[in-house]
């Protein structure tokens, strides 16, 4: 028997929405790593957290994905960073 569907609604509880997004966030880098291994493809993740930080995957030669830092707090939201 599997696993019942995670409802997709707003987690209310403030420490159970960031520990969910911490848990998601490493599965989705780990996912991120798998398909660039196993399919030989580039790839290039980024995900902002609630508070506004940067996370990223990229798949180059150099490792360091250009000039986009790893993490760091651009403010709330892409368009900002984007815009830079």
């Amino acid at each position: 028997m599997g696993r019942g569907r995670v409802q997709l609604k707003r987690i209310e509880n403030k420490v159970s929405r960031q520990v969910t997004f911490s848990k998601r966030r490493t599965g989705l880098l780990k996912k991120a790593h798998e398909i660039s291994v196993l399919c030989d493809a580039e790839v290039a993740l980024i995900v902002f957290s609630p508070k506004g930080k940067l996370f990223k995957y990229p798949t180059d030669s150099s490792g360091n994905g250009g000039d986009i830092p790893f993490r760091s707090d651009y403010g709330r939201g892409a368009a900002r960073w984007l815009s830079q």
